[in-house]
């Protein structure tokens, strides 16, 4: 009997808040700091209600009760003109290199939705003001992600989460979904009813994204084989870890690929395994793990920036296949079906 186990990887960040500070000034001194006069100009109509504001190096815009921060070249730079953006093959014809890095607008004009900016060769740009919005970077910080949750076994044994049906998911849309939702959200999910095949395992990953050619091949297909001089084929514990650490692009932490430490000094080494020490402590806590049985017909996808997975020792046969998948791809096609991944 074989079990896997999965574990979480604790995750920490830090939350930095930022105060909006307004401070008076006379506009009279003001001005002679800078070369460029710094004025408030304001529109409201029924339609529209605009405000910027011309600091030395950047213009300030307020709409649609965002604050925005737009450097000159920045503007310049993502000019959206016939003679600057080519708009078939979204690629731009301006040369960067070629735009000052000193360059401000001779005027800036606001008509209806529209921002136009006259550049002191007189080109003209002009911009939208929601393409601002949603290009800006203070709209960006705005823009809702495909939740994520840090989770353990209580948590998501509480939660309930369904697997998804094999047929459900090559065939529709919104059973793939479903699964990339359950996926991006824990880091985990499963697929079941599968037809035990090579063949049929390939087919599902290719749902998801393109396969990843690896040492170990398109696929990998394998069971017990002391031969492989490799603990994965063996009937050994594994514990928790992720794979491919040793890959220029490599998943995550594996305990068992370290290599030798030779390239830092004596006293950090020792930091390192203290450091060691608490993450795998963390790690090996009875509520930081879930273990699933895997049985026929039964596929678990694992997101290696975020699980670690792991088995027990086990008696008898066993046959296991699988694949990598490309980060890029799986994200893509979320993305296609609508998931802010």
């Amino acid at each position: 009997m074989w079990y896997h186990t999965l574990y979480q990887q604790s995750r920490f960040q830090n939350l930095m808040k930022r105060g909006n500070i307004a401070q008076g000034l006379h506009l009279s001194n003001f001005k002679s700091l800078f070369s460029l006069s710094i004025y408030w100009c304001h529109t409201a109509s029924k339609s529209v209600n605009c405000t910027w504001h011309q600091h030395e190096d950047h213009l300030e815009l307020q709409y649609a009760s965002t604050v925005m921060r737009f450097d000159y070249v920045w503007l310049r730079d993502h000019c959206r003109s016939a003679s600057c953006y080519n708009s078939k093959t979204h690629q731009r014809s301006l040369d960067t290199a070629s735009v000052d890095l000193c360059i401000k607008p001779k005027t800036i004009r606001l008509d209806k939705t529209t921002l136009f900016f006259t550049w002191p060769d007189g080109h003209v740009t002009r911009y939208d003001l929601d393409w601002l919005v949603k290009n800006s970077y203070e709209g960006q910080k705005q823009k809702v992600i495909q939740p994520r949750i840090l989770w353990n076994a209580k948590l998501y044994q509480q939660a309930q989460v369904p697997s998804v049906d094999f047929q459900c998911f090559l065939e529709t849309n919104e059973g793939l979904k479903k699964f990339l939702q359950h996926f991006l959200l824990y880091g985990i999910a499963f697929v079941e009813n599968v037809p035990p095949t090579q063949e049929h395992t390939e087919k599902l990953a290719e749902r998801v994204s393109l396969i990843r050619e690896t040492i170990y091949g398109r696929m990998w297909y394998f069971t017990s084989d002391f031969s492989r001089d490799d603990t994965a084929y063996t009937k050994l514990a594994l514990d928790r870890h992720t794979d491919t650490t040793y890959f220029q692009e490599p998943c995550g932490y594996n305990n068992y690929d370290r290599a030798v430490i030779n390239t830092v000094p004596y006293d950090v080494v020792h930091r390192w395994y203290t450091a060691h020490r608490t993450l795998t402590t963390e790690l090996r806590k009875p509520e930081n793990e879930l273990w699933v049985k895997l049985k026929p017909g039964k596929v678990l996808f694992i997101d290696n920036w975020r699980v670690l997975h792991g088995r027990e020792s086990f008696t008898g046969y066993r046959q296991l296949c699988g694949c990598y998948l490309t980060r890029d791809d799986v994200l893509n096609t979320a993305r296609l079906l609508g998931l802010h991944a």
